[in-house]
């Protein structure tokens, strides 16, 4: 099994011209994305609130959140994002790929379009 990459923009909401790019791992089992809180903090976004998550290895982490907006070529959408502390992978999350209405093909490790229910 491989592992998809690839690079996005991140950008404050409220400032959206201004951005920055990301290589991302694209991790679908993640419900969030993970951007590394001195880019979020640049960007001007302020983290909401505090939030408990659990590791695949059972283990508990408590980490912001916030809101941004991400852009994969003419893909755009906002979504939650996790303030990442030292150690922890940039990720793209289920949330951000269904906000760009795009899935994962896990055997071609590409995006593809995929059809948004109500």
């Amino acid at each position: 099994m491989g592992v998809t990459t690839l690079v996005v923009e991140v950008a404050n909401p409220a400032t959206p011209e201004v951005t920055e790019s990301l290589e991302c791992i694209v991790d679908s089992g993640a419900v969030f994305s993970v951007v590394p809180t001195e880019v979020l903090q640049r960007l001007g976004i302020r983290p909401r609130q505090q939030q408990t998550f659990q590791l695949a290895n059972n283990a508990r982490i408590v980490r912001w959140i916030g809101g941004a907006l991400f852009t994969f070529r003419e893909y755009a959408g906002f979504a939650e994002v996790i303030f990442g502390e030292e150690g922890d992978a940039t990720l793209l999350g289920a949330h951000t790929l269904e906000a760009f209405g795009l899935g994962l093909d896990p055997i071609k490790r590409e995006l593809r379009p995929v059809p948004l229910t109500l």
